[in-house]
């Protein structure tokens, strides 16, 4: 028990994967290799879970004794555990995750039989055992799932088999039966993956000593410290990093110890390769659309051979450590990038074909130094799971048995505009701009040459411009247009009686005398029967001679009253300039005589007098001549002194 406590205490804390605890290494076991398992990550990064949350929550131990996947009732709750331990809830667990149908028992021992193999090794070890049984059931789902592919190519729509999931999970005698330990298969060699059932001792081989950086040399590294290899190319980005598989122990304050990853050597490097805003290197969009003659097109394709010179030239540098790495984690999309680190070249590092050769398992982003770190870290991190298979088998059963939820409405689309819909908004659009301009003969012959009623209405009515102004009148006196409206009034026969959906008449929108009057001197030419004037708010009739006349009066008086003003200036400025004169004549006068009456100016208020009244430029040009002779002045004197 206490052992038990000591091992679930560890699990607490990240555990790396190269120097895991004893306690867990102890009897550590592979589990079935095709268990989808959810993780509940201790790390920094999560990866993909198998699961939805709202399931998790339901992976509950069930209460009753029976066994809804496989159709089974129990005695007692041993025997129910027993059977979730068994080969029969094993294969069905299985097969309904990678969508194959369940057997009950009867069928699950038919198609044991036929096998010709027995399950569970009666001459094996306890070992042995669980690992034959595990290639048994292994073989016997990839039978099933060949006769589904069989049934699905002949018209069966059973789901295929999934292919190796990227983590390998554990687990030991002292960790509760609900608990695994989840470890990235790419830390594993091909040859270890080939030989799963030795994972386990692979994975204690693994173990490393850390390293205790006072007691190493400065500036020295052990010349076999493991260590891997780890690059990452993109969007003119590049980023690649040597870092020992051992790790150091560093001593925090109050003693205690902490463990960090120990970086070998790394390098970035950052081009302007990328197109912005289009996307796409720039090689790439030449071969697909030809060589671009612009000054950034010609700045990116040099970026990318300075870039693929540099990054070509690091790992020639780093070579001997390349070659001794355990494994080389590369991330590089696109043909440029991978051309860029596995194109044939002279003295090429990096090679399709090596077996180290991985990729990342997980999402990345852009390539740094502290992405690679954090890559790093999710690598060599193990996960942990808490979840229980008899669980998992009632929440999948429970899911499988529930009615299928109603798919999201999908949102309504627009009804298809008819051709008379569509001909009227292409007319509103037409007068509009027509009616903007003021562009009256064009205006009236648009409505002649289409025959537009004079009760046309602009479409759509439900935009805000066309609910203030429906109407050709509402629009030409909103936008105070006096010639529009006299001639939508008098020649298109527009109607002003008209209200918008504010109940406002065509002429309580104008906004000028000139627009009102173009209503009132169109009710005096079309006569008061015409329309009902008084309903469209229009005032008394005027004639157009009245209405010229008032405004050429009006036009009169402002003139007169600003001829009056600009005479009342100039009075005003010549008086100013008179007494200004003779305060000048007084102060040159007092200066002359000696007296007490003038004072001498200082050369800032002789300057002042000289711009008073020039413009902004006669001042600066002033003010340089000033200053050009004032150099010629110091040149002059400099000269005379030598």
């Amino acid at each position: 028990m206490a052992a038990e406590n000591r091992v679930e205490e560890l699990l607490k804390r990240p555990l790396y994967v190269y120097d895991l605890p004893q306690e867990i290494l102890t009897s550590l076991a592979l589990r079935g290799e095709d268990q989808l398992i959810a993780v509940n990550d201790n790390s920094e990064s999560t990866p993909s879970k198998s699961k939805s949350p709202d399931d998790a929550q339901e992976y509950a131990i069930a209460t009753s004794t029976s066994c809804a996947l496989c159709g089974v009732s129990f005695a007692n709750v041993s025997e129910q555990r027993e059977h979730v331990r068994g080969d029969h809830h094993k294969y069905n667990l299985r097969a309904q995750l990678r969508g194959n149908p369940v057997l009950d028992e009867a069928q699950f021992t038919k198609a044991v039989g036929e096998l010709d193999e027995s399950i569970s090794g009666s001459e094996s070890s306890d070992t042995e055992e669980d690992e034959e049984t595990g290639d048994q059931l292994t073989a016997l789902l990839k039978r099933q799932a060949r006769i589904s592919q069989v049934a699905g190519e002949a018209g069966d729509s059973t789901p295929k088999s999934t292919g190796k999931l990227p983590l390998l999970w554990f687990s030991n005698p002292g960790l509760p039966e609900n608990v695994s330990l989840g470890v990235y298969r790419a830390l594993f060699t091909n040859a270890e993956q080939e030989e799963a059932r030795y994972l386990a001792d692979s994975l204690r081989k693994k173990q490393l000593v850390p390293v205790n950086p006072q007691k190493k040399e400065e500036g020295k590294l052990p010349s076999a410290s493991p260590h891997i290899f780890m690059c990452m190319i993109g969007g003119g980005h590049f980023a690649a990093m040597l870092v020992s598989l051992a790790p150091e122990i560093h001593r925090r304050q109050g003693g205690i110890e902490e463990r960090q990853a120990r970086v070998i050597a790394h390098k970035t490097f950052h081009r302007y390769t990328t197109r912005r805003k289009q996307g796409g290197s720039q090689s790439a969009n030449d071969a697909s659309k030809g060589a671009a003659h612009s000054a950034g097109s010609s700045l990116r394709r040099y970026n990318e051979a300075a870039l693929e010179k540099e990054i070509r030239e690091l790992l020639q540098d780093w070579r001997h450590m390349i070659d001794d790495a355990q494994l080389l984690f590369v991330r590089a999309a696109g043909t440029t990038n991978r051309r860029i680190l596995f194109g044939q070249h002279e003295g090429q590092v990096l090679k399709q074909n090596d077996p180290r050769l991985r990729g990342f398992p997980f999402s990345t982003r852009r390539a740094t130094q502290s992405e690679l770190m954090r890559c790093f870290k999710e690598l060599t991190r193990v996960k942990v799971s808490q979840i229980d298979e008899a669980a998992l088998a009632a929440a999948e059963t429970k899911q499988r048995e529930e009615p299928p939820k109603p798919s999201t409405p999908k949102p309504q689309q627009k009804p298809k505009l008819s051709k008379e819909e569509e001909a009227v908004i292409m007319h509103t659009t037409q007068i509009q701009a027509l009616i903007r301009r003021s562009k009256v003969p064009a205006l009236l012959s648009y409505l002649t040459k289409n025959s537009i009623p004079s009760s046309f209405k602009f479409q759509p009515s439900d935009i805000q411009q066309n609910f203030r102004c429906p109407t050709p009148l509402h629009l030409a006196a909103n936008l105070n247009s006096p010639a529009v409206v006299t001639a939508l009034l008098t020649k298109a026969n527009a109607d002003p009686t008209f209200a918008n959906s504010e109940g406002r008449m065509p002429f309580e929108l104008a906004g000028d005398r000139a627009t009102r009057d173009a209503f009132r001197v169109a009710r005096h030419e079309l006569g008061e029967t015409k329309w009902d004037w008084e309903a469209a708010k229009v005032p008394s009739a005027i004639s157009k001679s009245d209405a010229d006349s008032r405004s050429q009066r009006e036009r009169q008086t402002a003139e007169e009253e600003e001829s009056a003003r600009r005479k009342t200036e100039l009075e005003r400025l010549r008086k100013e300039e008179a007494e200004q004169a003779v305060l000048q004549a007084s102060r040159r006068g007092g200066r002359v005589l000696g007296g007490v009456a003038g004072v001498e100016k200082t050369a800032q208020e002789k300057r002042e007098e000289e711009m008073r009244g020039m413009t902004p430029e006669m001042r600066m040009r002033l003010e340089r001549e000033r200053r050009a002779r004032a150099a010629e002045e110091r040149i002059r004197r400099a000269q005379e002194n030598r």
